[in-house]
Protein backbone atom coordinates (compact mmCIF):
# COMPACT_ATOMS: atom_id res chain seq x y z
CA UNK A 1 0.00 0.00 0.00
CA UNK A 2 1.15 3.96 -1.03
CA UNK A 3 0.50 6.53 1.30
CA UNK A 4 0.24 9.89 -0.69
CA UNK A 5 1.21 13.05 0.70
CA UNK A 6 2.65 16.53 -0.39
CA UNK A 7 5.10 19.17 1.02
CA UNK A 8 3.68 22.73 0.28
CA UNK A 9 6.84 24.99 0.00
CA UNK A 10 4.87 28.99 -0.24
CA UNK A 11 6.64 30.30 2.87
CA UNK A 12 10.01 28.83 1.67
CA UNK A 13 9.33 30.22 -1.69
CA UNK A 14 8.07 33.85 -0.01
CA UNK A 15 11.55 34.30 1.74
CA UNK A 16 13.61 33.38 -1.50
CA UNK A 17 11.71 36.64 -3.01
CA UNK A 18 12.41 38.70 0.22
CA UNK A 19 8.31 38.55 1.33
CA UNK A 20 8.25 37.88 5.09
CA UNK A 21 4.96 38.75 6.10
CA UNK A 22 1.93 37.39 5.30
CA UNK A 23 0.13 40.66 4.97
CA UNK A 24 2.50 41.47 1.97
CA UNK A 25 0.89 38.77 -0.39
CA UNK A 26 -2.59 39.55 -0.13
CA UNK A 27 -2.39 42.98 -2.65
CA UNK A 28 -0.54 41.02 -5.23
CA UNK A 29 -3.22 38.19 -5.37
CA UNK A 30 -5.69 40.83 -5.48
CA UNK A 31 -3.83 42.38 -8.72
CA UNK A 32 -4.45 38.68 -10.16
CA UNK A 33 -8.34 38.59 -9.18
CA UNK A 34 -8.14 37.02 -5.65
CA UNK A 35 -9.73 38.16 -3.24
CA UNK A 36 -8.65 36.43 0.38
CA UNK A 37 -8.97 37.57 3.51
CA UNK A 38 -6.47 37.86 5.53
CA UNK A 39 -6.98 34.86 7.68
CA UNK A 40 -7.31 33.17 4.22
CA UNK A 41 -4.15 34.64 3.35
CA UNK A 42 -2.48 33.60 6.56
CA UNK A 43 -3.77 30.55 5.91
CA UNK A 44 -2.27 30.09 2.78
CA UNK A 45 0.92 30.30 3.60
CA UNK A 46 0.87 29.16 7.16
CA UNK A 47 -0.16 25.67 6.72
CA UNK A 48 -0.86 22.98 4.08
CA UNK A 49 -4.11 23.73 1.70
CA UNK A 50 -6.07 20.37 1.81
CA UNK A 51 -8.18 22.47 -1.22
CA UNK A 52 -6.52 24.99 -3.15
CA UNK A 53 -8.46 26.73 -6.25
CA UNK A 54 -6.37 26.13 -9.64
CA UNK A 55 -6.87 29.78 -10.31
CA UNK A 56 -5.19 30.68 -6.77
CA UNK A 57 -2.25 28.28 -7.53
CA UNK A 58 -2.19 30.12 -10.63
CA UNK A 59 -2.08 33.00 -9.33
CA UNK A 60 1.19 32.19 -7.02
CA UNK A 61 3.05 30.92 -9.52
CA UNK A 62 2.93 34.45 -11.55
CA UNK A 63 3.58 36.05 -8.43
CA UNK A 64 6.86 34.22 -7.77
CA UNK A 65 7.38 33.40 -11.65
CA UNK A 66 7.38 29.55 -10.30
CA UNK A 67 5.70 26.31 -11.45
CA UNK A 68 3.01 24.19 -9.65
CA UNK A 69 5.97 21.64 -8.50
CA UNK A 70 8.08 24.19 -7.26
CA UNK A 71 4.94 25.22 -4.71
CA UNK A 72 3.43 21.74 -3.82
CA UNK A 73 6.19 18.97 -3.85
CA UNK A 74 4.64 14.80 -4.10
CA UNK A 75 5.79 12.54 -1.00
CA UNK A 76 5.32 8.41 -1.76
CA UNK A 77 5.57 6.56 1.39
CA UNK A 78 5.34 2.55 0.77
CA UNK A 79 3.62 1.12 4.36
CA UNK A 80 4.32 -2.46 3.54
CA UNK A 81 0.97 -4.87 3.37
CA UNK A 82 -2.25 -4.01 4.83
CA UNK A 83 -2.43 -4.90 8.58
CA UNK A 84 -4.64 -8.18 9.08
CA UNK A 85 -6.28 -8.55 12.92
CA UNK A 86 -3.84 -11.27 13.86
CA UNK A 87 -0.58 -8.78 12.83
CA UNK A 88 -2.49 -5.84 14.56
CA UNK A 89 -3.45 -8.57 17.90
CA UNK A 90 0.62 -9.65 17.55
CA UNK A 91 1.78 -6.01 17.37
CA UNK A 92 -0.29 -5.11 20.83
CA UNK A 93 1.17 -8.20 23.08
CA UNK A 94 3.90 -7.64 24.89
CA UNK A 95 7.19 -9.44 23.76
CA UNK A 96 8.48 -11.93 26.73
CA UNK A 97 11.22 -9.75 28.83
CA UNK A 98 9.72 -6.46 27.70
CA UNK A 99 9.83 -4.68 31.25
CA UNK A 100 12.60 -6.53 32.72
CA UNK A 101 15.01 -3.69 31.39
CA UNK A 102 15.13 -1.70 34.67
CA UNK A 103 17.69 1.70 34.91
CA UNK A 104 20.83 0.76 37.76
CA UNK A 105 21.19 3.22 40.54
CA UNK A 106 23.92 4.83 39.60
CA UNK A 107 26.84 5.14 42.52
CA UNK A 108 28.60 8.41 42.76
CA UNK A 109 32.49 8.29 43.49
CA UNK A 110 34.13 11.11 45.47
CA UNK A 111 37.21 12.29 43.77
CA UNK A 112 39.71 10.64 46.76
CA UNK A 113 38.59 6.92 46.10
CA UNK A 114 36.43 4.71 45.20
CA UNK A 115 33.55 4.15 48.12
CA UNK A 116 33.76 1.65 50.90
CA UNK A 117 32.12 -1.42 51.35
Amino acid sequence: MRRIDYKWHLRRIMAAHNMWKTTDLAPLLRERGINLSPAQVYRLVAEKPERLPLRTLAALCDIFDCTPAELVEPVVEATGKKATATSAAARRTPSPGKGDFRPRRAIIVPDDGPPAT
